[in-house]
């Protein structure tokens, strides 16, 4: 098992959450933390629990970010006009690597960041190799000739357990998608409830 998918399986163990949605999330089986005293860490959670638990679902959920990068995004959210948990939701969802895993053109958001990252992605036809380049309405983001027979493309489009979102038009048989719109938070498809007010709170206070 690689050391993503490791984590990858570690956060979902660690919130209780099946946070992606996966068939074969370890949370399907087990409910309970991880680790020896798991089973028995059941205690009502403090205000500053939750917001800290809002915080790391919410950054496991785009792939692990780093606290750095997160909370980056977090003060651009902050400084744009508006609700900042609405921003913060958006400018995440404009991340390259998250529109990747949404257009499903990979299985898993790891995937995408990995993906990206090895330059088989052009946006509005140049190549972009940055996982967290920010799209912006109306570009075209397609994967390139030369990577779309890849396994790990024809089985995520086959992929029956998640649909794309509306605010992306996506193509399967050309492998393109235009990212039409930033969306709010009722508009991303989230397997479980996230709390980007409980975020806003936490580093309101922290």
């Amino acid at each position: 098992m690689t050391k993503r998918t490791a984590a990858k399986y570690k956060i979902d163990r660690r919130m209780g959450e099946n946070i992606w949605g996966r068939p074969k999330s370890p949370v399907n089986r087990r409910e309970y933390g991880p680790g020896q005293h798991g089973q028995r860490r059941k205690g009502k959670m403090s205000d500053f629990g939750l917001q800290l638990r809002a915080k790391q679902k919410l950054k496991g959920y785009y792939g692990d970010l780093t606290e750095k990068q997160f909370r980056r995004i977090y003060g651009e959210a902050e400084r744009v006009k508006g609700d900042t948990g609405e921003n913060l939701i958006g400018l995440l969802e404009r991340r390259l690597d998250a529109v990747v895993y949404r257009a499903k053109f990979v299985p898993t958001v790891f995937a995408a960041r990995q993906f990206v990252n090895h330059g088989h992605v052009k946006v509005n036809g140049k190549k972009v190799n940055i996982p967290s380049y920010r799209v912006k309405e109306g570009d075209v983001i397609e994967v390139r000739d030369r990577s779309k027979q890849l396994a790990i493309v024809l089985e995520a489009v086959a992929l029956a357990e998640r649909d794309v979102p509306d605010y992306i038009e996506a193509d399967h048989s050309k492998l393109t998608a235009t990212f039409t719109r930033t969306p709010g938070l009722s508009d991303v498809p989230y397997p479980v409830m996230m709390e980007p007010n409980l975020v806003v709170e936490f580093y309101a206070k922290n």
